[in-house]
């Protein structure tokens, strides 16, 4: 076995949820509803973002690109889950996995990054806000967003090394519906310890100095909020930035829980569904939560369906 190296592998096989042919049809209609959401959910966000004047500020332009990214995270999986489930083959290439790996890690970076940038464009509207305007320029956030798609692209170089170095076997089967990284380093036939110092290494870098940044940020606004003297004025700060701590929340909770509920069970049944909420649910409720929680953003939306609905 240890002979044999990745030449030999030319498609996964890829388990997916269920077997159970009876499943299929409700699984393929429910994966259909999420992706039609989300995608939809995103693009609204951003439709209503470039053409309403009063969203072209710093925050919503993170957020149309965090609705941007979105998009393709989710379009990196659930297109391959429905073509596999429509066609019963759930077989994927080794260079198709490959490219899934590098657009899992793309934009799966990209979120985290444009998370701790609209962060830091929280700290400076609640810390700074005389200097807003000052701090928060055009230029900036285009050099934020810059980074942002620079580092991701870095990270999905790395990991793609990373990962096309591993010695697979004949008939890969992988416990998942996509080609997960942490479930190829499990199948690999070659001595993975490296491969997984790498990962941590490369994780700590490009996960832990965004997620350092957005505690600090949130220090810093905590901190500033309770010098407000009164609860009115802590609630209105508070609310700035609650549907930006809430995307946060829900973006990091899902996938340490993915992590968690890996390393506590052996069943690949609750890892792929852990990996649904993380790679599916989290991009689709990122629209929601902003409409709800945002009255800028529920007030474009509701005018930009009138609109389409005036159209019609």
């Amino acid at each position: 076995m240890e002979t044999e190296n990745f030449t030999c592998v030319s498609k996964f096989i890829l388990l997916g949820l269920s077997d159970d042919p009876g499943l299929q049809p409700p699984l393929f209609a429910i994966f259909l509803f999420m992706y039609v959401v989300s995608v939809l959910g995103n693009l609204f966000i951003i439709l209503a973002v470039n053409f309403n004047n009063r969203l072209h500020s710093p925050m919503y332009f993170f957020l149309a690109n965090l609705s941007l990214a979105d998009i393709g995270f989710t379009s990196t999986t659930v297109p391959k889950i429905l073509h596999d489930i429509h066609t019963h083959l759930k077989f994927i290439s080794y260079v198709g996995c490959l490219i899934q790996v590098s657009f899992f890690y793309l934009f799966g970076c990209m979120d985290s990054l444009l998370l701790s940038a609209m962060a830091y464009d929280r700290f400076v509207a609640i810390c700074h806000p005389l200097h807003y305007s000052v701090i928060m320029n055009p230029r900036l956030c285009r050099l934020l967003l810059l980074a942002a798609v620079l580092s991701s692209l870095l990270l999905c170089l790395l990991h793609l090394l990373v990962v096309s170095l591993l010695s697979f076997c004949t008939e890969v089967e992988i416990p998942s519906f996509f080609c997960d990284p942490a479930q190829l380093i499990n199948i690999a036939c070659s001595d993975t310890h490296t491969t997984i110092i790498s990962m941590y290494f490369i994780g700590a870098v490009f996960g832990g100095v965004p997620v350092s940044w957005i505690l600090w940020s949130y220090t810093q606004i905590i901190a500033s909020i309770l010098r407000v003297p009164s609860a009115g004025g802590k609630y209105k700060a508070f609310s700035t930035c609650s549907s930006h701590l809430s995307v946060v929340c829900l973006f990091y909770a899902a996938g340490i829980g993915v992590y968690i509920s890996s390393v506590v069970s052996p069943s690949h049944k609750s890892g792929a569904v852990g990996s649904v909420f993380y790679t599916i649910v989290t991009p689709m409720l990122n629209p929601f939560i902003y409409s709800l929680r945002n009255r800028d953003i529920k007030t474009a939306v509701l005018g930009l369906l009138s609109k389409s609905s005036y159209f019609k």
